[in-house]
């Protein structure tokens, strides 16, 4: 079917909140390059949302879950366990960095693995509330959308939210708040909203992802775990869009050297396979009884054998080096954009997970979401897909695979400096 054809059933058929703006259907993908219905070719900036840090369909993860669907689809692990589930979770407890011997269970998306992450800091402390930060994203589901950091579009419509979410500063020095402010902040929060000895968890993002990629200091880092410590509440660190490779590392948080204890992963664990997984110290994971966890679809046999593979391909393919040289060279031409264009601020990165601001006065860094709007716009005319995002709605994020050949990067590139010189 044509584009067309496939927009006039999406008008028809798809739930207005649910159906994307976007008019060209994609029918094919290889690496960082997909093809609409219409044969129209894109360069990948996006890559799902941060899902295909490996590349669209990369060849062996494409034979590994081929492979599987010959074995078997679907029992239930909670009916009859498979290899591939254990097989996953002995890899993640060897590579994710939590306190201790970690433990792991495996969902379908990052929102589940961040309900079940704080359903096990619950069962664990014997507490209810948590605090979350400014910024903060963590799913759409009821009680992670009481914990993203911000009301439109992901609370607008659904009226009150849970309650025992709590909210302090994430530190954004850019946009005036500071480190320290940030943990005043916090303390404030611990003493007039949430009693310590009620609280059950800090959830944070080592690198805001949906609230404009930011990085938190090691220091910053350190001292949450040091509050946590204090007051004998657990650190959840959300690695759902930071984790398998973006940042250079495996996971953002290796970069400050803190061990959390439990880490929540979802979005490049597979390729493009639904799977997530909580990793967490062995005696907080088994704090919660019998069959309190999971559910029909959690760890599937097929996204499953996607896991193991990705992981397979980190090792053979030195993905996490070549992160960090993709890294380097977005930086490189962020700082020459930044010297170009008058509207181009603090750009920045943590390996292949980069961004910059676009602003319409540099001094008073007055954010312009309607050029980063404008960009994302007519990048995609001009066949590059683009996103945007962060608090104020001017942050332009950069999510390709990491695998992307030079070539198909530059390329992309050259389309954002053409962009951008016609519409400033």
């Amino acid at each position: 079917m044509s584009n067309a054809e496939l927009n006039e059933l999406k008008q028809k058929y798809v739930a207005a909140g649910a159906a994307s703006p976007a008019t060209a259907f994609a029918d094919r993908a290889e690496n960082a390059e997909i093809w609409d219905a219409d044969g129209n070719r894109f360069i990948d900036f996006a890559g799902g949302i941060g899902v295909l840090n490996v590349g669209h369909r990369h060849p062996k993860v494409v034979a590994a879950v081929k492979a599987q669907l010959d074995k078997v689809m679907h029992t239930c692990q909670t009916v009859m366990p498979y290899e591939g589930y254990v097989k996953v979770a002995e890899k993640l407890s060897h590579l994710v960095p939590v306190r201790g011997h970690a433990k792991v269970m495996l969902a379908n998306s990052g929102a589940e693995a961040l309900e079940n992450a704080v359903k096990i800091a619950r069962a664990a402390t014997g507490r209810s509330n948590v605090i979350c930060f400014d910024g903060g994203y963590h799913g759409r589901t009821f009680y992670t959308m009481a914990m993203n950091g911000k009301v439109a579009p992901y609370q607008t419509d659904f009226g009150p939210m849970p309650g025992t979410v709590f909210r302090a500063p994430y530190p954004v020095p850019y946009h005036g708040v500071s480190e320290d402010e940030a943990l005043r902040g916090l303390k404030m929060t611990l003493k007039t909203d949430a009693n310590p000895k009620d609280t059950a968890a800090i959830v944070l993002e080592p690198v805001l992802g949906e609230g404009g990629f930011y990085p938190a200091s090691k220091s910053f880092l350190e001292k949450i775990r040091e509050i946590c410590d204090e007051h004998g509440m657990l650190m959840i660190i959300d690695e759902v869009q930071s984790g398998f490779g973006r940042t250079g590392k495996m996971f953002a948080i290796e970069h400050s050297g803190v061990e959390p204890d439990i880490m929540t992963m979802a979005k490049s664990m597979a390729d493009g396979m639904p799977i997530s997984a909580v990793v967490g110290t062995d005696k907080v994971m088994d704090a919660s009884g019998p069959n309190s966890l999971g559910g029909t679809y959690t760890g599937s046999p097929t996204a499953c054998a996607a896991a193991l593979a990705v992981m397979e391909v980190f090792e053979e393919e030195n993905i996490l080096e070549k992160s960090r040289t993709l890294g380097e060279k977005l930086a490189a031409r962020f700082g020459e954009w930044q010297t170009k264009f008058d509207c181009i601020d603090n750009v920045r990165n943590m390996g292949a997970m980069a961004a910059f601001e676009l602003v319409s006065n540099k001094t008073d860094r007055t954010p312009n979401p309607e050029l980063a709007a404008a960009l994302c716009k007519k990048a995609r005319e001009e066949g590059l897909i683009l996103l945007s995002c962060g608090m104020y709605g001017n942050t332009i994020r950069f999510l390709m695979p990491v695998t992307i050949e030079d070539s198909v990067l530059n390329e992309g590139l050259d389309i954002i400096e053409s962009c951008l010189e016609s519409l400033v």
